[in-house]
C-alpha cells in the first residue's frame, strides 16, 4: 500500500466514488444518526490521504458555499478521511449552521483530494513567483495562525497571485501583506477536484487552469 494517496494516481471513477461517498454520508447521518463505515476499497483509496469537502447550495444559478472542512495530514485513510471532512462540512462548519435534511435536493458535494504540501522557500515578492493559479493551493502559518485556501478559491474571484496570497494571510488571522515577511511560512500545495454537476448528478473533474483563463479572460 502507498504511504499516502497520491491526487495523481486517482481515476475520474475514483473521484465520483469519493464524491458519492460523501454525499452518502451526510445522508445517512441525518437519517439515523449513524456514520457510515468505511466501504472496501482498492489500494490506493485505502492508503493515508488529505481531503477537502465543500457543499455548495443552489441559489440563482449559482452554487453558494453552504460548508467546508478539510485536512493537510494524512491521519487516516482516504476513504475515511471523506467521511470525516463530509460530516464535518456539513455539520461542523462554525460559518454555517448545520445542514438540513430538506437542503439535501438543492446542495452539490464537491470533494477535493490533497497533495503533501511544500514550503515556498523565497522571500518577499519573490513568493508570488511561485504560485500558479489554478494549480496551487495555499497555506499561510504563524505562530497559533494558519489560514488555508484551496486551488479553486481564486478562480471564483479571479485573484492574481498576489491577491491570493493576500487573501490567505487573512484567512489566518493576519494582515494581508503577511506573507512578505520572512517569519510567516507559506506553503503550497495541488489538489484533484471532483464535484457533482448538479445534486445528486453526474461527477466531473475540475479543469480549474482552463476555468481560470476562460472565466477571467487570462
Amino acid at each position: 500500500m502507498p504511504e499516502y494517496a497520491d491526487p495523481t494516481l486517482l481515476s475520474l471513477e475514483d473521484g465520483a466514488f469519493l464524491v458519492k461517498l460523501a454525499r452518502r454520508a451526510v445522508e445517512e447521518y441525518l437519517k439515523t444518526g449513524s456514520v457510515i463505515e468505511s466501504p472496501a476499497v482498492s489500494s490506493t483509496l485505502q492508503a493515508r490521504g488529505m481531503t477537502f469537502t465543500t457543499i455548495r447550495k443552489a441559489y440563482r444559478e449559482r452554487y453558494l458555499l453552504r460548508g467546508c472542512v478539510g485536512y493537510l495530514s494524512p491521519i487516516e485513510s482516504l476513504v475515511k478521511n471523506v467521511i470525516t471532512t463530509a460530516l464535518a462540512a456539513a455539520f461542523e462548519d462554525p460559518r454555517f449552521e448545520p445542514l438540513r435534511d430538506d437542503e439535501l435536493d438543492h446542495v452539490v458535494f464537491e470533494v477535493s483530494v490533497l497533495s503533501t504540501s511544500r514550503e515556498i522557500k523565497s522571500v518577499g515578492r519573490e513568493r508570488s513567483r511561485e504560485v500558479v493559479i489554478g494549480r496551487d493551493g495555499l497555506v499561510a502559518e504563524y505562530r497559533v495562525h494558519r489560514g488555508v485556501l484551496l486551488p479553486e478559491v481564486p478562480i471564483e474571484y479571479c485573484w492574481d497571485e498576489e491577491t491570493f496570497l493576500s487573501e490567505t494571510c487573512v484567512k489566518a488571522g493576519m494582515p494581508p501583506d503577511c506573507w512578505l515577511s520572512e517569519k510567516v511560512k507559506i506553503k503550497k500545495f495541488t489538489a484533484r477536484v471532483f464535484r457533482e454537476t448538479s445534486p445528486r448528478g453526474s461527477v466531473v473533474e475540475l479543469d480549474l487552469s482552463r476555468e481560470y483563463r476562460e472565466k477571467c479572460r487570462i
